[in-house]
């Protein structure tokens, strides 16, 4: 039996990257899955071998009515909404003289709003349980600044306290809120911003700041939401957590190398 035998999950920005790969492994331990994206999911079919039952749905994460129905759906359907991940996002940033105040709003309304929207949407259904975990995903970059990340970085800060308040807000109710924040993953999204030949020397410098000296896969973020998902976290709400390789725990200078340890 799975960890997460006769859970049904929501999952946001199923199509690919964490999104995807929460998905599949949820349904790997035995979840029922529910994928939203505003893309087609060319690789749903993955998840529909391993959990028959999967739906998906084409759902932009501003549209309210678009996430209400889909939530009411799968409870509908399924007679419950057990865990949640809000998985869709973008990246985008700027100094802020220079950043087009619709830029601002697009990543915010993406963002922070469509995680407060999903939640929205899900909670309903959690309440009349009296049960649910909501998990979100937010950065890295929620926790500390980054050079030119202006909207991302607050849009992902607020990620980490909107979460927060959804612990204490709905604990008495049993619905756990915890968040997870991502170092720098291999994703299309990843790819968008610094894969390309000129973002080269920034990669590399990205990249030493994590301390395993590599960038993380969207299947060890997955891991780490299958524990937020699983009985294994009933005790665990409005928690921020780190999966990053190091990259939070403190800059790095090169003194690992003067004293032999690379």
């Amino acid at each position: 039996m799975g960890r997460l035998e006769g859970k049904v999950s929501f999952v946001t920005g199923a199509a690919s990257g964490i999104g995807f790969a929460c998905a599949k492994r949820f349904a790997e331990e035995g979840a029922v899955v529910v994928g939203l994206d505003i893309n087609e999911g060319d690789a749903w079919s993955e998840v529909e071998k391993l959990a028959p039952g999967a739906a998906f749905h084409v759902v932009d994460v501003r549209d309210e009515a678009g996430l209400k129905a889909a939530a009411e759906a799968t409870a509908q359907a399924f007679g419950h909404i057990d865990v949640c991940v809000t998985s869709a996002g973008v990246a985008s940033g700027g100094p802020v003289h220079l950043l087009p105040t619709e830029e601002w709003d697009r990543v915010q309304d993406i963002n922070l709003k469509g995680t407060f929207l999903t939640a929205k949407a899900v909670l309903p259904a959690m309440i009349e349980q009296r049960s649910g975990s909501i998990i979100t995903i937010a950065s890295v970059e929620g926790l500390e600044g980054n050079e030119g990340g202006s909207t991302y970085n607050a849009s992902k800060g607020g990620v980490v306290l909107l979460t927060k308040n959804l612990a204490m807000d709905y604990g008495r109710l049993e619905i756990r809120a915890n968040c997870i924040c991502p170092g720098f993953i291999e994703t299309p999204l990843f790819e968008s911003m610094i894969g390309n030949e000129a973002m080269s020397e920034v990669r590399a410098l990205i990249k030493e700041q994590h301390k395993i000296r590599r960038f993380g896969k969207p299947e060890e973020i997955a891991a780490a939401a299958l524990f937020f998902a699983s009985d294994d976290s009933v005790f665990v709400s409005g928690q921020a957590l780190s999966v990053d390789g190091g990259y939070t725990a403190g800059k790095s200078f090169g003194i690992t190398k003067m004293m032999g340890l690379e």
